[in-house]
C-alpha cells in the first residue's frame, strides 16, 4: 500500500498505575490541544477511584523499593535516562507541541530532562552522607542518625513545564526510596503519559511511580485527604488550591512541600527548571531515624568504642 493511501495509527494515551496501562475507571477522556488550540490527542480523565487505586499500588511497591540498596535505585534511575535517550525524538515532538516550543528549544528541554535523571541517579547513594551522621553526646553512648524515605508521596506536577519540570519533581521522590502518585499537567499531560511507557521498560518496579491525568483539583483533593498518603508536593497547585490541600493534609500530619515563590500561582512560568536543582527536593521527603548505642570498655586500658 502506498504511503498516500495508508491510514495513520493514532496513539491511545493511558494512565500508568501499578506498572500497567489502564484506561480511566470513569471511561472519561478530554481533548488535549497545542498552543494554537489544535487537537493533539484524547487523554484519560482520571477519577477519584483512579487516584485511590494509584495509592494502593504505590503502598504495595513501597516496601520493596525503599528496601532496595541506594546503589540499585541509582542504577534504575540511570536506566530511565538511557531509555529516554533512545526515544528522544518522540519526546521532542510531544514537548514542542505541548509547550509551543520550537524543535530546537524542545530538544534542549528533553536533553535537560535526561540529564536530570542522571543527576538524581548519582545522588541516591550520597544523600545519606549529608543528611545523616554520628552525633556528639555527653555520656557512655553514641547515636547515629540516618535518613529514611517518608512513604507514599502525592506529586502535583508543574502545569507549564510538562516534561523537565515533571522529571524534576518525580526523580528526587523516588531517588530517596519513596513511591509516587503523580498528577500530570492538566493542559499538557502527553509527555507525562509517555514517560510512563519509558518507566515501564526501565527496570522500575510497578507501582513506584503512578501517573494520572485530568483535572488537578479533582484528583488532588482525595490524595491530600487520603490516610495512606504520607506526603504531598504542591508544586502544580495554585495558591488557593494549595491552601485547601495543606489543610486537608494536616489530618494525618502529611509532610507538605509548598510551592516556591515563583510557583505560587501554579503557572511555574518563572521557575528556572533548567538550573541545577540542589538537594532540597531530595531531603523534603526523608525522615531521620536516630539509633542510640551504649559504649563499652575494651580491655585493661579502659579505652572504649
Amino acid at each position: 500500500m502506498s504511503e498516500q493511501n495508508r491510514l495513520g495509527v493514532f496513539k491511545t494515551y493511558k494512565l500508568y498505575v501499578g506498572g500497567k496501562f489502564p484506561r480511566s475507571e470513569s471511561g472519561r477522556v478530554y481533548e488535549v490541544t497545542d498552543s494554537k488550540g489544535q487537537w493533539l490527542a484524547n487523554a484519560p480523565q482520571s477519577s477519584r477511584k483512579d487516584a485511590r487505586d494509584a495509592v494502593v499500588a504505590a503502598r504495595k511497591a513501597f516496601g520493596g523499593w525503599s528496601g532496595a540498596t541506594a546503589y540499585n535505585r541509582g542504577q534504575v534511575l540511570y536506566r530511565v535516562a538511557e531509555m529516554l535517550e533512545g526515544r528522544k525524538e518522540q519526546f521532542v515532538r510531544e514537548v514542542a507541541a505541548s509547550e509551543g516550543l520550537s524543535k530546537s528549544k524542545a530538544a534542549a528541554v528533553v536533553d535537560a530532562a535526561i540529564d536530570r535523571w542522571v543527576w538524581y541517579a548519582g545522588w541516591t547513594d550520597k544523600i545519606g552522607q549529608i543528611s545523616g551522621g554520628a552525633n556528639p553526646v555527653a555520656g557512655p553512648y553514641l547515636n547515629l542518625s540516618t535518613p529514611e524515605p517518608t512513604g507514599v508521596v502525592a506529586v502535583l506536577a508543574p502545569q507549564k513545564s510538562s516534561f523537565l519540570g515533571l522529571v524534576s519533581v518525580i526523580a528526587p521522590v523516588i531517588a530517596t526510596g519513596n513511591t509516587a502518585v503523580v498528577i500530570a499537567s492538566a493542559d499538557a499531560p502527553l509527555p507525562a503519559l509517555s514517560l510512563g511507557e519509558v518507566l515501564a521498560t526501565s527496570d522500575l518496579p510497578g507501582g513506584v511511580v503512578n501517573i494520572l491525568s485530568g483535572a488537578t483539583a479533582e484528583l488532588a483533593a482525595p490524595l491530600a485527604a487520603h490516610q495512606d498518603v504520607n506526603a504531598i508536593d504542591l508544586t502544580g497547585a495554585g495558591a488557593e488550591l494549595a491552601k485547601e490541600l495543606e489543610i486537608a493534609a494536616a489530618d494525618n500530619l502529611k509532610r507538605v512541600l509548598r510551592p516556591l515563590a515563583a510557583e505560587a500561582d501554579g503557572s511555574d512560568a518563572s521557575t528556572d527548571w533548567p538550573a541545577a536543582p540542589g538537594t532540597h527536593r531530595l531531603t523534603a521527603f526523608l525522615e531521620t531515624k536516630t539509633v542510640w548505642h551504649p559504649t563499652g570498655a575494651l580491655g585493661a586500658s579502659g579505652s572504649s568504642y
